[in-house]
């Protein structure tokens, strides 16, 4: 089992910033890719960005050149760093670990964009 907790949500006005953190636990020797998905309200969960053990990232193109993914192994914490923040951003992001078995999904963080 993993366990994912993600932190770093809230309300920012457009153009700002915020940094989401996730942390991992438990059987984190099985997660090979981690991952930032997205959902707003009425719509499906989107993946915003990826980031494998070897370190090799992708993005979404609505948020390449704004948002960065990273991960520090010996925190067991994923990080998705965004900047210039848009009003369509808005959205609840949930951090995804992905294992050979089974996805593990954390319980998801509020993002709100201001116009």
């Amino acid at each position: 089992q993993v366990q994912l907790v993600e932190s770093g949500g809230g309300l920012v006005q457009a153009g700002g910033s915020l940094r989401l953190s996730c942390v991992l636990s438990g059987s984190i020797w099985s997660i090979h890719t981690m991952a930032w998905y997205r959902q707003a309200p009425g719509k499906q969960r989107d993946l915003v960005a990826s980031i494998t053990s070897g370190g090799n990232t992708d993005y979404a193109d609505s948020v390449k050149g704004r948002f960065t993914i990273s991960r520090d192994n010996a925190k067991n914490t994923v990080y998705l760093q965004m900047n210039s923040l848009k009003p369509e951003d808005t959205a609840i992001y949930y951090c995804k670990g992905s294992s050979r078995s089974f996805p593990y999904w954390g319980q998801g963080t509020q993002v709100t964009v201001s116009s």
